[in-house]
C-alpha cells in the first residue's frame, strides 16, 4: 500500500471542515469510480492521491491573493502538493503526474488520461452535491464531458429521479 498524504492536507486546512469533507468526499468517488473501470495499481495510487491533494492550494491563494479562484488553485496547488510528497518518498515520476493534474484540475481541455479523466469527474460529482446543481445542468455536463461509463452511470443515478 502506497502512503497517502491525508494527515498532511488535513493539516494545511487546519479546521476548515468544509474542505477536509470536499477532499475526503472526492477521494471517495476517485476511487469508486477507479475501481469500477479497473484501473491498474499505479493509476490508482495517482488517482488516490490527487484526490486528497487537487484542492491544496486553497489556502495559500486566499494568503496571497485573497481569492480561492480556480486558476489560482492551479498555481499554487502543485508546488505545495510536490513539497508534501516529496517527504513520503512518492516515486518522482507520480509526483509529476499528481503535480499535472492538481495543476490543470479545472482545465478539462488538458485531460490526457484515465487518472485525469477520474479525478475530475469525482470532484464534480462532489461539487454538484455541495453546490445542489439541477438536474439538467449535471447531466448536460455529464453529457458533454464524461468519458468513463462508470462516472456517468454513478452521477445519473444520483439524479434520475429529482
Amino acid at each position: 500500500m502506497f502512503p497517502l498524504p491525508i494527515a498532511e492536507m488535513i493539516e494545511i486546512f487546519e479546521n476548515d471542515k468544509k474542505r477536509i469533507d470536499h477532499a475526503v468526499k472526492v477521494y471517495g468517488y476517485a476511487n469508486a469510480i477507479a475501481e469500477l473501470e479497473a484501473v491498474d495499481p499505479g493509476t490508482g495510487e495517482i488517482i488516490s492521491i490527487s484526490a486528497i491533494l487537487h484542492d491544496i492550494g486553497i489556502k495559500e491563494c486566499e494568503r496571497k491573493y485573497n481569492n480561492s479562484s480556480w486558476k489560482c488553485q492551479e498555481i499554487e496547488g502543485p508546488p505545495i502538493a510536490r513539497n508534501i510528497l516529496g517527504t513520503l518518498q512518492i516515486s518522482e515520476d507520480i509526483i509529476d503526474r499528481v503535480c499535472f493534474i492538481i495543476g490543470h484540475h479545472h482545465s478539462f481541455e488538458h485531460i490526457d488520461g484515465m487518472d485525469f479523466q477520474i479525478l475530475v469527474k469525482a470532484d464534480f460529482i462532489v461539487n454538484a452535491s455541495e453546490k445542489d446543481m439541477d438536474k439538467n445542468t449535471v447531466i448536460d455536463f455529464v453529457n458533454k464531458h464524461f468519458k468513463t461509463e462508470s462516472g456517468k452511470k454513478i452521477i445519473k443515478k444520483m439524479y434520475e429521479n429529482q
